[in-house]
């Protein structure tokens, strides 16, 4: 009795513990997903903003926007280019480690762009724009150098895989036309018929080789009338 009450009170327990796991592994994966609609909205709103102000704003705070909206931009396209193709092609890992590194400079850059954007003084900020405008071109440049040579290296296998391909593809066309010269092979062995000297079975019962029998008589058979002599 003590052994049935134990083993319900650990079935229990670990009834609880599973559903507490179960729990907090719900709870964590909604809130995985509301942080990310949380952050793509905000991402969606920062990107709308940043477009009117530099479309809308002259002067530096217009100059301020444009360069953070190329620089997201940039480093969003490539990111985005890189783990699509990370899944095809192993050797990208070390383009997404590099452009990991890339990341922690364009995150650093548009920080200090942000903060600028409530600077008062726009005369200092109009000093620093050359040099913002040229760590920007840097940043993005290297970013859009990675997200090139890797669409190239995905148009490169493509292509090869096409001429191989097509190669393959002509080779079993030729083999093709071959065929339909010589005519299908069936399979079937030719008749006896069609072999010189090989005469065709007869269709008759074949004959016992020996002396020939002789008929059986029965006794309640007549015999035969004799000829008459003359």
């Amino acid at each position: 009795m003590e052994a049935a009450i134990l083993i319900m009170a650990l079935l229990f327990v670990a009834f609880v513990a599973l559903g507490v796991y179960v729990t907090v592994k719900v709870v964590g994966a909604a809130k995985r997903g509301v942080e990310r609609t949380v952050t793509q909205a905000r991402r969606t709103v920062e990107d709308t903003t940043l477009k009117a102000k530099s479309v809308g704003q002259p002067g530096v705070a217009g100059q301020l926007a444009q360069l953070r909206l190329s620089l997201r931009n940039s480093m969003r396209a490539t990111q985005e280019a890189l783990h699509a193709r990370l899944a095809e092609d192993e050797s990208l890992k070390e383009s997404l480690a590099l452009f990991e590194r890339l990341s922690g400079h364009g995150h650093e850059l548009d920080d200090e762009l942000r903060r600028l954007e409530r600077e008062p003084d726009k005369r200092k900020i109009a000093e620093r724009m050359p040099q913002l405008r040229e760590r920007t071109e840097r940043i993005t440049h290297a970013a859009d150098s990675l997200r090139w040579a890797a669409r190239d290296r995905a148009r490169q296998f493509a292509d090869d895989d096409l001429a191989s391909l097509s190669q393959q593809i002509e080779m079993e066309s030729g083999a093709l036309r071959d065929w339909s010269v010589k005519g299908p092979t069936t399979g079937e062995h030719p008749s006896w018929d069609d072999v010189p000297g090989h005469p065709a079975p007869s269709a008759q019962t074949p004959q016992a080789i020996g002396p020939a029998q002789q008929p059986v008589t029965y006794p309640w058979q007549k015999a035969p009338r004799p000829e008459a002599t003359s």
